[in-house]
């Protein structure tokens, strides 16, 4: 006690020390407070006030971001005036990628890493450290894209938003990997929460995304961050902006076969959707263009879009609240739709193209220099889906349909199959629409599409590069710990070497005046020859018929692999089973020699991350 006493007490001091140091203009008050509380509460403690102070101001930047895009989207929808429709479709879409990339280029130099996958690639890569400059980088951004028609979602935004947040907090008070790890998360997850008022599915995106391959026996912080973040949103948030869904029919065991078609069809649905989203993302980056013509040409891709099909403009929501409430002719009456009769095979049609474009839309939307991420895109094509699903069995003559249970059930499977987030897509539609009796058929589809999408691709495929790359973390613990290891490490820098031409006995001096038991033997140019280990070199030390070799050349061997700086630690220990051989040497691309790597060196350091990891 008087050990952990001390501890804290020589904390303070080096607090104290850093203040006297930097002085007060560069002191807050809330920060002394913070820095006192961290040396006098316990270590829980203090995380779950730090999860409520994250929460707080994660949800209040998702509050701030939703507001701001509702009050854009107001404004040029009943402020600014067009004596054509089709003008305001044309004109703001193009402008908000363009403005997007052109804030990009002048006030972040360029620097837009986006999506979870760039949350994914900190807490892998960086330890947690997420810039700064994330905290409010995101927001600017997307509101602009999403609030002036681009055809993307604000919550991974949120997210990377509220994951800055809680990095930034943890860094400030000199936490942990694992803490900061966790403050991160808690930041995402109030974001989500604010975003849906939905906490529970805050957490469980937290849990199903952000932390995986991370092993954590607190969250209690993710909790209450969650909690706070739904209850700003609840508080704040105007009831036309909150994502709730109010009318619903009670579920009816005798509906499940619609529901387990419907899975079939959001899962192969969100197959086409994540592939689309590829190909789109590959030619945009194959095109020999700038980043501002690049931004020009998906701004003028999506305005055509919006022209065609005006429910492709922004996110989307308020399209399916449409669905939800039976007015479905509102849909279709800024279109050049309006001009056929509309009849049943009209919508049906219509809402077809939707689907099938919504794909382009968003990806067209993102890559091409525009700032959101596929929740709400997933949950709006879901949700159209479902209404699709819904009107093509009235018209084969089904009576008796539950056409708001699929729409909302439909935006669960697209959003689980293109996420993989079965369990967030779960409880984000029984929260928002309150129909926790619809669990069942919520658990159905999503676990059919997920099931689905898996059965084509065991990793998202947004994140499968990376993943790939070990970027970033998988399911796989053992996996996760090597890809945190750098192979430049464990390059043994002062290792010996010979020439080729040298005699045997300059060897056998080499090997007496020398501590190492392998060696490498190169050419004038430093070009890697062979190697020669102490086990090879034995037998010539009491060898009558030495003499007779002139070189070392003569009984230098080829090594068993050759390893590059490019090769990472996994593929290097998978090499050293194949061999069966404990050091081999490191080449650069033009052979030549740098050193050798060392088997054990490797386990060593991985049996210690593998101790500081589970402490």
């Amino acid at each position: 006690m008087k050990i952990h006493n001390k501890k804290k007490y020589l904390s303070f001091l080096k607090f104290k020390r850093d203040f006297q140091k930097y002085g007060l203009e560069k002191a807050r008050s809330y920060e002394l407070i913070l820095h006192w509380l961290n040396n006098r509460l316990s270590r829980n403690q203090f995380l779950v006030l730090s999860g409520i102070l994250v929460g707080c101001t994660a949800g209040l930047a998702g509050v701030i971001l939703k507001t701001l895009v509702h009050n854009i989207h107001y404004f040029i929808t009943n402020k600014v005036h067009f004596e054509y429709q089709i003008l305001f479709y044309i004109v703001f879409p193009f402008l908000g990628i363009v403005l997007t990339t052109m804030i990009v280029l002048t006030l972040f130099k360029g620097q837009d890493r986006k999506g979870i996958g760039a949350i994914l690639y900190e807490i892998a890569q960086n330890s947690s450290i997420v810039a700064s400059v994330k905290m409010y980088s995101q927001v600017i951004q997307s509101a602009i894209t999403v609030g002036l028609g681009g055809s993307a979602g604000l919550e991974s935004p949120i997210a990377v938003t509220g994951a800055a947040i809680g990095s930034n907090y943890a860094q400030t008070y000199r936490l942990s990997y694992k803490e900061r790890t966790l403050l991160l998360a808690a930041g995402a997850t109030a974001g989500i929460a604010s975003a849906f008022n939905a906490p529970i599915a805050g957490i469980m995106f937290a849990f199903e995304i952000l932390l995986t391959g991370v092993v954590f026996t607190d969250f209690i912080p993710l909790v209450v961050a969650a909690v706070c973040g739904s209850l700003l949103s609840r508080i704040l948030l105007q009831e036309d902006i909150l994502f709730r869904f109010y009318t619903r029919e009670a579920f009816n065991y005798k509906n499940l076969p619609y529901y387990l078609i419907l899975g079939l069809v959001t899962g192969l649905y969100a197959r086409y959707f994540v592939i689309i989203s590829q190909k789109v993302e590959h030619f945009i980056k194959g095109l020999q263009l700038s980043r501002m013509r690049k931004a020009m040409f998906g701004g003028a891709v999506l305005s055509f879009l919006c022209v065609l099909f005006p429910p492709l403009f922004g996110e989307g929501y308020d399209i399916v609240k449409a669905f939800t409430n039976g007015n479905t002719h509102s849909i279709i009456e800024n279109s050049f739709f309006r001009y056929f009769e509309i009849g049943e095979w009209t919508i049906i049609i219509f809402l077809v193209l939707v689907l099938l474009l919504k794909a382009f839309a968003t990806s067209f939307t993102i890559f091409s220099g525009g700032n959101g991420g596929n929740f709400a895109p997933s949950l709006f094509a879901g949700g159209t889906l479902g209404y699709l699903f819904a009107l093509v069995c009235q018209h084969i003559g089904f009576t008796d349909v539950p056409v708001t249970n699929l729409v909302l059930v439909g935006m669960a499977g697209a959003m689980s199959g293109v996420l993989y987030a079965p369990l967030t897509a779960i409880f984000l539609i029984a929260e928002s629409s309150f129909g926790y009796d619809l669990f069942i058929p919520l658990m159905i589809v999503s676990i059919i599409s997920y099931l689905i999408a898996k059965w084509f691709s065991t990793i998202s495929p947004e994140l499968k590069s990376l993943a790939d790359e070990g970027k970033i973390f998988t399911n796989k613990h053992d996996k996760n710990l090597l890809f945190a290891l750098r192979t430049e490490d464990f390059i043994d820098q002062y290792s010996q070497i010979i020439n080729e031409n040298a005699s045997i006995t300059e060897l056998f001096e080499l090997v007496k005046s020398g501590n190492k038991n392998i060696y490498a033997i190169v050419d004038e140019n430093k070009k890697l020859k062979g190697i020669l280990t102490l086990d090879d070199i034995r037998p010539y030390l009491f060898n009558q018929e030495m003499d007779s070799l002139q070189t070392v050349s003569q009984i230098m061997k080829t090594p068993p692999a050759i390893l590059h700086r490019e090769n990472k630690p996994l593929d290097i220990l998978q090499t050293f089973d194949d061999t069966g051989v404990w050091n081999l040497p490191v080449v650069s691309a033009s052979n030549d020699f740098i050193g050798f790597i060392s088997k054990s060196s490797i386990l060593m350091s991985y049996r210690q991350l593998l101790k500081e990891y589970s402490d």
